[in-house]
């Protein structure tokens, strides 16, 4: 760096992973360094020369580098320059949204047709033509539109119409490997010529003008990633967006907000945006808007008025729901069963021998508390054999180590020998009762070996199967939507939660259990009540649950989600489901505000 009136006084650069400013100095201006990095939250020393800032804070308060006493000899490393000025155009074009004003350069969906180019092929419905205007109005968005509403035509539009205005021109899409095939089929049946798409699995096509990854190869292929963002103008799009839902603090989301500086353009689609509260709409709005998308939530919802928070954000992203669709209503009804004597002597002595005060602080060891808490309220003889290796790691359990001369150990023997799962039991009746009547049912269920039984238990229904050991899981989901011998599909919503559409062929669905993950719930939900289906289409969906188990908490804690969710999205439809989505941060996808819900329901078993 050079010293003096004329020179740099002070750098600022991307550290490596591109979530904090690296801030440079001359010796002469050490000590006005060390007095700025003071002033965030955030800062910290890195050197006698050099200080660091989360950028997000950076970002957000800008007006701090004002104090710099040699402000003309501020310099911007030119990736964050280019950020920094994108940013404050945002800022202004936010907070005009916000205000209710109209925007400079607004969008409105008559112009959409002119703007995708002569080489557009597609048909768009009328709120498809809607959030393609409000998105192009914005220089970023979210899409926060219900499942089946055509999000993924929506944004292959948006980046058509920035594509024909020579803004951007290539695109990256992040998504789970279940939605490949959508996003291979609209980027070909869109365009009278099929843009050019690559998926990232090893091997790369540097001239592919579509680039799709899924988000657990995001962290190792970052190298890769930024530099295919740089070499072109660019559009980062994240398909569902709640996999990076806790931000910086997650694998996935530190990876995304690594890669979204080096967009023009940047994205998110989810139907679910706040699973677990405020918190996860905060990080999924800091990778569009860094800086200013998190305080904006922040100061929304401070005051706890939802209903004032959803008409302070509903300016910032756009939201078609299911009543918009026209879908039949769901459905919804929870059944409970009581446990057998002995298996709710089990239950009982499990939640004692896990009633001590060593693990109540500690996440991870109540995540696998409710895990197993889980297993025993569908079956205990789960308890002896542990999670699979299929299932997903936060999920993978040993199995339960029972001493030998306790009378746990002996019931826990003989258990599988005189009392059988009532909710199995249950299961298997509601399959039998819908084949009667010719309709197929969905069984989800969390375990891997709960869902294997099941499937021992359903034989003479030619059940398919899939989780994540499933070999053939193509010929399974064929099975399922084409062979009318095949009357129950048997999967849990870790696997099978997001991408498909079940919806043409069945219109049941039985929850064995559920855990606390709300999005993933509801993505499940919409397997099976998504648009296109047929007018008075009854879709039902049941919940079994064990009363005076864990069970119940899981329902109270869904409830609030759900209720959230919907209130914080002015969404009725989302409310509805109240009466009854990522990467879990830790078993059972316990979040810190259930550990309250779940250590009353352990108090209250003592």
């Amino acid at each position: 760096m050079t010293d003096g009136a004329t020179g740099t006084s002070l750098y600022l650069g991307f550290d490596e992973t591109r979530t904090r400013v690296i801030l440079r100095t001359t010796d002469k201006y050490q000590q006005d360094l060390v007095q700025m990095a003071a002033r965030f939250r955030t800062g910290g020393q890195q050197g006698p020369l050099a200080a660091s800032v989360a950028l997000d804070e950076l970002l957000a308060d800008l007006t701090v580098l004002r104090g710099w006493p040699h402000r003309e000899g501020v310099e911007w490393a030119p990736e964050l320059g280019n950020l920094v000025a994108g940013v404050v155009r945002d800022a202004n074009t936010v907070k005009e949204r916000l205000a209710g004003g109209q925007l400079q350069e607004e969008v409105v969906a008559d112009d959409i047709t002119d703007l995708l180019g002569k080489t557009w092929d597609a048909e768009l419905s009328e709120f498809q033509l809607r959030d393609i205007a409000k998105l192009l109005s914005l220089q970023h968005g979210a899409n926060f539109s219900v499942p089946g509403a055509g999000k993924t035509r929506v944004a292959v539009a948006v980046y058509a119409a920035q594509k024909t205005q020579g803004k951007v021109s290539r695109l990256l899409v992040v998504c789970p490997k279940s939605a490949y095939e959508s996003w291979r089929y609209e980027t070909a049946v869109c365009f009278r010529y099929p843009l050019r798409t690559h998926v990232l699995d090893g091997s790369m096509d540097q001239w592919a003008e579509v680039l799709i990854v899924n988000y657990e190869r995001l962290d190792r292929s970052l190298p890769t990633l930024a530099s295919w963002l740089k070499a072109a103008p660019s559009m980062i799009i994240l398909d569902e967006a709640h996999r990076m839902k806790l931000g910086a603090r997650g694998t996935y989301g530190a990876a995304c907000m690594a890669l979204g500086p080096l967009a023009e353009r940047r994205m998110i689609l989810t139907g679910t945006p706040a699973p677990n509260g405020s918190k996860d709409l905060e990080n999924l709005l800091g990778f569009v808007w860094p800086g200013h998308g998190q305080r904006t939530v922040v100061q929304a919802v401070a005051g706890g008025d939802l209903a004032y928070a959803s008409s302070v954000l509903r300016p910032l992203f756009t939201r078609t729901t299911k009543q918009e669709l026209g879908l039949p209503p769901v459905w919804l009804a929870m059944r409970y069963v009581d446990m057998p004597p002995v298996h709710h002597e089990i239950y009982r002595s499990l939640v004692g021998g896990m009633n001590n005060g060593s693990a109540r602080d500690d996440l991870s060891a109540l995540g696998k508390t409710a895990l197993r808490l889980l297993m025993a309220a569908t079956s205990p003889a789960l308890l002896l054999e542990g999670g699979s290796r299929y299932e997903p790691l936060a999920y993978q359990l040993p199995p339960l180590d029972v001493p030998e001369d306790s009378s746990l150990y002996s019931l826990m023997q003989n258990l599988p020998d005189y009392e059988l799962s009532p909710k199995y039991k249950e299961a298997v009746a509601i399959v039998a009762e819908n084949a009667a009547k010719g309709r197929k049912t969905l069984i989800w269920t969390t375990f891997v070996r709960s869902l294997t039984t099941l499937e021992q238990m359903l034989k003479k229904f030619s059940p398919a199967v899939v989780y994540g050991g499933t070999p053939d899981r193509d010929e399974q989901l064929r099975r399922f939507r084409e062979d009318p011998s095949c009357l129950v599909l048997i999967s849990n919503p870790a696997t099978l939660g997001e991408g498909i559409s079940l919806h043409h062929v069945c219109h049941d669905a039985v929850y064995v259990d559920r855990d606390f993950m709300a999005g993933r719930y509801l993505q499940s939900v919409d397997r099976i009540h998504r648009l296109g289906l047929a007018p008075g289409t009854e879709t039902r969906i049941t919940v079994l649950a064990a009363r005076n188990t864990i069970d119940e908490v899981v329902k109270v804690r869904l409830d609030q989600k759900i209720e959230f969710m919907g209130r914080i999205l002015d969404d009725p439809t989302v409310r509805q489901l109240a009466d009854l989505q990522e990467e879990p941060s830790v078993a059972a996808g316990l979040a810190p505000n259930d550990i309250e819900a779940l250590l009353q329901h352990m108090d209250g078993q003592r």
